[in-house]
């Protein structure tokens, strides 16, 4: 069978992430939502997204096919009854279809001509961006299960400090030295060739993808996921960085989610918590306006390849869009869209002739290449975001 992921009507309201992904290729947990499904159903998938994504997302249509809605996370019963779906049958949770089956004969699909099936048990549905740190906890328990049945951690080493020893895994080429770890609020998974340095305090739920480094004293709360090949100090709570970023240097993180590629400068620091201890409000690219969160505490959603200097204060509930480069003193305003160069005292526009060349540059570092679909992608996201940038 060929199973397909479609981004479905969430996407809006998962920008900025989705302006450079598939609503698939949302990290939430310890994998990405398309990792999940795939290690799942023990098969690769493809993706129906965004026509300016396609060249590297490419969609795959066979005879038979299996259209899953990529805003929902797998379990064991859902992709069982993923698997047996068979012609003119649907997967519905309330009003939203989870899975349904297609034929490449099919010009059109009607679900009043469909058997509509009603998945009873809970699921975790990723529908705006705030869920992603706020359903992590959950997510990385599922991964944790997922990822370490039948297979044997690597031995805790004699110099780290742990609490609940079962609830922790380490992989492969995995270094740690002289860190206190306490799984006793969940999981904490440390990936394959990663690197926990001295002093590092961690509480779990937590996930430290391949390759991502925590440096001396990294003060982490759970629940947290930190990416493949990030490097972070400082302390940080409840966040989520995709992949491939930094938080080098001191600075508080809190109820945030960070892109691939981006650099927060030394002593950033963002407010989770209004003084006030209202409901956080957050723009959203779907209503073109602040909505509210539900949340007390909400912080920094930063979109890909966007940067910011030493010492930049970030407002609760601020959205930074894609290749935005922020700095100088005070607090900049709770909405940066893509391609804002400034901060407090304003922002211009960031030519994509500039902003393309430290991409390069800075992929090039991790051995990464930035080719011409990245670019393609990458000034696409300049044109459409243009109708935020009026200064």
């Amino acid at each position: 069978m060929n199973y397909i992921l479609f981004d479905g009507d969430v996407r809006n309201a998962l920008l900025p992430f989705t302006f450079t992904r598939p609503v698939a290729d949302i990290r939430v947990g310890i994998l990405t939502i398309r990792e999940k499904w795939e290690t799942f159903l023990g098969l690769t998938t493809t993706t129906i997204t965004e026509e300016y994504l396609e060249h590297k997302y490419p969609m795959v249509e066979m005879e038979k096919n299996i259209l899953v809605n990529a805003s929902f996370l797998p379990t064991k019963e859902l992709v069982a009854m993923v698997k047996k779906l068979s012609e003119n049958e649907a997967i519905f949770k309330g009003e939203d279809v989870v899975a349904f089956y297609t034929s490449d004969t099919q010009d059109e699909v009607s679900f009043d001509n469909y058997k509509q099936i009603e998945f009873e048990k809970e699921l975790i549905q990723i529908k705006n961006t705030w869920d992603i740190f706020s359903l992590n906890g959950k997510a990385i328990e599922a991964d944790f299960e997922l990822l370490t049945q039948g297979k044997k951690s690597q031995p805790i080493p004699e110099t780290v400090n742990c609490i609940n020893k079962e609830n922790i895994f380490i992989e492969e080429g995995a270094t740690l030295t002289f860190a206190c770890i306490n799984a006793s609020n969940g999981p904490v998974y440390i990936g394959k060739d990663s690197e926990i340095m001295e002093g590092s305090l961690i509480r779990g739920p937590f996930a430290l993808c391949e390759k991502a480094i925590l440096k001396l004293g990294t003060k982490v709360y759970g629940p947290t996921t930190i990416g493949p090949y990030c490097k972070i100090g400082g302390e940080i709570n409840n966040s989520v960085l995709f992949g491939y970023s930094s938080k080098g240097h001191e600075g508080y993180l809190g109820n945030s989610v960070i892109g691939e590629w981006c650099n927060l400068g030394a002593d950033t620091n963002n407010s989770n918590l209004k003084n006030n201890y209202a409901e956080v409000k957050i723009w959203s690219y779907e209503t073109q306006r602040f909505e509210k969160t539900g949340l007390q505490f909400c912080g920094l959603m930063m979109g890909d390849h966007s940067k910011c200097g030493i010492n930049t204060m970030f407002n609760t509930g601020t959205v930074v869009g894609v290749s935005a480069n922020i700095f100088g003193s005070g607090f900049p305003r709770n909405f940066i869209p893509s391609y804002s160069w400034g901060g407090a005292s304003g922002f211009t526009e960031y030519k994509t002739s500039k902003a393309l060349e430290v991409v390069k540059v800075v992929m090039a570092r991790k051995n990464e290449v930035f080719d011409e679909q990245e670019q393609t992608i990458l000034e696409h996201v300049f044109e459409i975001s243009k109708k935020y940038r009026n200064y």
